[in-house]
C-alpha cells in the first residue's frame, strides 16, 4: 500500500534527482533527514517573501488596474427550513446571499485546494479533492435578488472600484 501525501518523501526524491542517485546512497538517514529539514524550510521562507511581496503588489496597486468584482449564489427554497413558505424564501435568499459571498472571497483570497491520493497496487482506490476559502468580505453590495424559477433564488453581489479603492487606502495607512 502506497499513499501519496508527504512533502517529505516528495523532497526526498528531488534531491535524489538534483543530487544524483550515488551520492544519496552514501549519505547516511541523518543527512538526508538534516538535508529534507533545510529544503523544507527554505521552501517555507520562500513562500512567506513570496506573500509579502503579493501584499505589497496588492498596496501598491492603482484601483484602475483593479476591475470590479461580481458574485452570484444561487439557493433552493423547497430545501430550506421553516415553518412558512415566506420562511423559506427569506432563508433561500439569505443562503444565496451567503454562496456569493463565498465566491467573492474566492476570488479576493483564493481557494485553498487539499488532496489525497490512495494507491494500492498500482491502481488508485481512493482520489479525494477539499476546497476551502478563508476570508473576510467588506463592502459588497447587493445588486439584484432574484427567483430563477418557481423555487430558486438567485443573488448578485459586486464590490466596486470606489470600495476597493478605499479598502486599499485604508490597508495602506494601517500598514
Amino acid at each position: 500500500m502506497m499513499k501519496r501525501t508527504s512533502t517529505s518523501l516528495l523532497t526526498l526524491a528531488g534531491l535524489g534527482l538534483l543530487s544524483g542517485c550515488g551520492h544519496m546512497s552514501g549519505m547516511s538517514m541523518e543527512q538526508m533527514n538534516a538535508q529534507t529539514a533545510a529544503t523544507e524550510m527554505a521552501m517555507v521562507e520562500a513562500s512567506q517573501t513570496q506573500s509579502i511581496v503579493t501584499l505589497k503588489d496588492v498596496l501598491d496597486a492603482d484601483t484602475q488596474d483593479i476591475p470590479t468584482l461580481t458574485a452570484i449564489g444561487y439557493a433552493v427554497t423547497s430545501s430550506q427550513p421553516g415553518r412558512s413558505e415566506a420562511q423559506k424564501r427569506l432563508m433561500a435568499i439569505r443562503s444565496a446571499r451567503m454562496a456569493a459571498m463565498r465566491d467573492l472571497a474566492e476570488q479576493i483570497h483564493g481557494l485553498q485546494v487539499d488532496s489525497n491520493t490512495t494507491v494500492i497496487d498500482l491502481m488508485v482506490q481512493n482520489d479525494t479533492f477539499r476546497g476551502v476559502v478563508s476570508g473576510t468580505i467588506r463592502g459588497a453590495r447587493t445588486v439584484r435578488i432574484n427567483p430563477t424559477g418557481s423555487d430558486t433564488y438567485e443573488v448578485v453581489l459586486e464590490i466596486d472600484r470606489e470600495m476597493i479603492g478605499y479598502l486599499l487606502q485604508t490597508a495602506r495607512t494601517a500598514a
